[in-house]
């Protein structure tokens, strides 16, 4: 009884952002929900269907006191036999037709003129998104027009990854050396969040990352913001942050339209518009500050080292970084 309490109890935590995959907000999720749904059907019903049986068999024989008289013997019935091998058979066909067929049409990523292409690169503990098309790369936060296709061909620069957003779409493990793919397509506006669901290291479970579904408009607005991105400090202590980050931070980050072109690290153009910080803390100047002082207290085994840098050089290099739309 008490691990069914808890089980209660931990279905009712909720994270920021919804992840329950029977709250499907994109194409391919909602082909997925269907599935689930038939299956848990099915097995609702076997459950009702062996539950019923076996309390109008506990009620009808029932053994009376002082009756030893053995009962009746039903080995050798063939329709018994036939209908508790052929019934399984029947509910299985009817489970695993569809999901073979959703299968395997859901793993043809198929030609289209509208659709957008991403590629996805994982590394330990952050994601990367570039986009051929529009010559954009950055990192934690994939944008995203609704009703449009987007075809995602997966990479991972270290460890096995898997790149998982529960409400739109299902997930495709990223593997060393091959480049895998995958399409989705979301239906509503909103903002949702991303797993990676394979285990890959310490900060495993903090693997975060945001999906940005918005109207072609606004996603377009978004395109040019990164086409043409500020750059430039906005007042003096900006200023000196960004002498700070030419020396300390360029050699492994990127910001575009700079001459700042490190690649181990995230891409931090348009940083200041992004939601989360290391995809996980929302972005405030407190939490900046603490992932550049220690990264390894809000997501440990973190490749990016602890920078021993003075408050004063932390508060400047935050305020140029919060510069950076």
């Amino acid at each position: 009884m008490g691990i069914m309490a808890l089980i209660f109890v931990l279905a009712g935590c909720q994270q920021q952002y919804e992840m329950s995959i029977l709250d499907a907000a994109g194409t391919t999720a909602e082909i997925q929900e269907r599935l689930i749904w038939l299956a848990i059907y099915i097995m609702s019903l076997v459950v009702t269907v062996v539950t019923l049986i076996l309390i109008y068999v506990l009620i009808r024989y029932r053994r009376k006191r002082g009756d030893d008289t053995p009962p009746k013997q039903v080995e050798g019935n063939n329709l018994l036999e036939a209908i508790w091998v052929m019934v399984p058979i029947i509910l299985i066909a009817i489970l695993a037709v569809p999901t073979v067929t959703t299968t395997f049409s859901l793993d043809q990523v198929q030609a289209d003129e509208n659709a957008i292409t991403v590629k996805v690169v994982g590394a330990q503990f952050w994601w990367q998104f570039e986009y051929p098309d529009y010559g954009i790369v950055t990192a934690q936060e994939l944008h995203i027009p609704v009703g449009t296709k987007v075809n995602l061909e997966l990479e991972t620069r270290d460890t096995l990854h898997s790149f998982w957003v529960p409400r739109l779409s299902g997930k495709t493990d990223l593997i060393s050396g091959r480049t895998n793919f995958m399409w989705m397509e979301a239906q509503k506006p909103g903002t949702y969040i991303g797993k990676c669901a394979e285990l890959c290291g310490d900060s495993h479970a903090l693997m975060d990352f945001l999906v940005v579904a918005e109207s072609r408009e606004d996603f377009d607005r978004w395109v040019e913001s990164m086409k043409n991105p500020q750059t430039e400090p906005t007042n003096a202590l900006s200023e000196q942050g960004q002498q700070i980050f030419a020396q300390s931070c360029a050699g492994c980050h990127a910001v575009a339209g700079t001459q700042f072109a490190g690649t181990s690290g995230p891409d931090l153009t348009g940083f200041g518009n992004r939601q989360k910080v290391a995809g996980i803390k929302d972005n405030t100047d407190e939490n900046v500050a603490q992932w550049i002082k220690d990264p390894a207290s809000v997501k440990p085994g973190s490749l990016m080292p602890a920078m021993p840098l003075s408050d004063e050089d932390v508060e400047a290099l935050v305020a140029y970084l919060k510069d950076l739309k």
